[in-house]
């Protein structure tokens, strides 16, 4: 309130009144606010004025006589370092820029009238979780633009080898153009300097005899250009043959086949999917999903951990809409006190010491049908090495002849999810290609980023594939070159143990079928 102009600059009311009410309480105050003296509290026949100066500007709190004063203080303190921390100053332009935030930040303390018990550091965190919406958007959109990116290469590189196959026949059609000395038929046959094929060219005879010697001719330099790309398959098979076999397996099978059956593969890939079995939604759909940014140190700890998840509720009979989800107790304790959930406004919160139950407020309402609704949030922050859902050992060790051996190691350390499209990419040295000695899951080099990628098909805690390990050796005895290592994949569960354990109608009657697809992606997942 600015006393000089008797305006309140924001307000936030959590009873039902009047606005004629209100702003009587609030012309009443400057009038009966006692002179030279330390009191915060001045009372009427009908409420209590609770206040505190900031600066040029007094933060109010209008309560009954009836309620505890000592908690009103103490909300009032709440309330003001809630504003000293949004605001860079208490005047009434910088409190008018952040009125949305401040607003929100008071329903998180006052909740329909009553205290909220939450502090300064819950607060700030409720606050910053209302762009999580926002920054999933923004993963969306980046790994499409991803995406596009590694569709373009590939489209690229496709071009590129049927052009060469072009080029290739042609020079087969033109033989007797180019035996007779024209060059237009194949202009990149200089680079491949042949001597012994240019010698044989250049003393062609036009007697009959010359006839038959020109197929051998041509067929020798055909020869030798297939020798040198056979040098350059055998390289890539070095380095890594998967890599040129699925190059041409995406070149066959499109000609091998005029059938739409690659269709839903790329249905998988567009929804980012990959290799997480698909579940059949019912009439009543539940999507539990969670993204994880995670920095290991390579000598071991946690250098940062966010853990951010959502659970999107998604009905299409108007008759099941009148349902309370029941969740299940979770099996692990990740992140402790430090995991906070948010429900949506509409939703009830749950109840401490009680089981967790997602449920209007108002039992009578019914979830809005054909849609999908965001009815619960999770967010957890920290350095707790116990929640890494995956942990990789990366150690090289230099040798004294300038190589590198490198032993690197994975291990499923959350045995509640199944990780699927697993790649594990290794950084190498500038010019060094490495000698892989044992691996388990494939391996292949990545040209773009001169890494090595390790690729496990499925991590699941139940078989063989929970650990692994690859050794290779390369040129160099820098071990920063090896870092960071970075790790993508995409889970079925939850990390934070989040599941539903039943759904029951709020209304009566047998409890409708429904379906629940839950999984993890990570956003960010480096060794460094």
């Amino acid at each position: 309130m600015n006393i000089t102009r008797n305006t309140a600059v924001i307000s936030r009311q959590f009873r039902d009144m009047t606005r004629t009410r209100i702003e009587s309480l609030l012309a009443s105050f400057p009038k009966l606010i006692p002179a030279n003296t330390q009191h915060t509290t001045v009372e009427t026949a009908e409420v209590r004025y609770v206040y505190q100066p900031l600066e040029d500007l007094y933060i109010l709190l209008i309560t009954n006589k009836a309620s505890n004063i000592l908690q009103d203080i103490d909300t009032l303190h709440l309330f003001a370092r809630v504003v000293s921390d949004l605001c860079r100053s208490a005047d009434e332009r910088e409190i008018l820029k952040n009125a949305f935030e401040l607003l929100g930040a008071f329903d998180e303390i006052v909740s329909m009238g009553y205290r909220e018990n939450v502090n300064l550091m819950q607060v700030r965190s409720v606050l910053e979780m209302e762009s999580h919406e926002e920054k999933i958007q923004e993963i969306i959109a980046r790994n499409k633009e991803a995406e596009a990116k590694e569709e373009l290469k590939r489209r690229a590189k496709q071009l590129e080898m049927q052009r060469r196959e072009q080029q290739r026949r042609a020079a087969g059609t033109g033989a007797g153009g180019y035996l007779s000395g024209g060059v237009t038929g194949y202009s990149q046959v200089p680079r491949f300097e042949t001597p012994d094929v240019s010698s044989s060219i250049s003393r062609p005879t036009p007697t009959t005899s010359s006839a038959p010697s020109r197929p051998p001719a041509f067929k020798g330099a055909g020869m030798k250009l297939g020798s040198k790309k056979t040098k350059q398959a055998d390289l890539l098979d070095a380095l890594g043959g998967e890599v040129l076999a699925s190059t041409h397996a995406s070149e066959i099978t499109p000609a091998a086949s005029s059938s739409p059956s690659p269709a839903p593969p790329s249905i998988q890939k567009v929804s980012g999917r990959g290799s997480l079995p698909e579940v059949e939604a019912e009439s009543v759909h539940i999507i539990i999903k969670e993204t994880i940014s995670l920095q290991l140190l390579r000598d071991g700890g946690v250098q940062s951990m966010e853990l951010k998840g959502d659970m999107n509720l998604q009905v299409s009979d108007p008759a099941n809409a009148h349902i309370k989800i029941n969740l299940a107790s979770t099996s692990v304790d990740f992140g402790g006190a430090g995991l906070q959930f948010k429900q949506h406004p509409n939703v009830a919160k749950f109840v401490p010491g009680q089981p967790r139950i997602v449920a209007l407020k108002d039992s009578s309402k019914a979830f809005p049908v054909g849609q999908s609704l965001a009815v619960l949030k999770w967010r957890y922050a920290g350095t707790d090495e116990s929640n890494v859902p995956l942990s990789i050992n990366c150690w090289p060790s230099p040798s004294n002849d300038g190589t590198c051996e490198v032993s690197i190691e994975y291990e499923l350390e959350n045995e509640i999810i199944t990780l699927y499209d697993v790649v594990i990419s290794i950084p190498l040295p500038d010019g060094s290609y490495p000698t892989v000695t044992a691996h388990s899951g494939n391996w292949s080099l990545d040209p773009s980023s001169h890494s090595l990628a390790w690729s496990i098909p499925i991590i699941s805690p139940d078989d063989e594939t929970k650990s692994g390990s690859l050794m290779f050796n390369v040129g160099g005895v820098d071990v920063g070159a090896f870092f960071p290592v970075d790790v993508s994949f995409i889970g079925q569960g939850s990390l934070a143990g989040v599941s539903v354990e039943s759904i029951e109608r709020t209304n009566g009657g047998d409890a409708p079928d429904y379906s629940v697809d839950t999984f993890v992606t990570a956003d960010e997942y480096l060794v460094v």
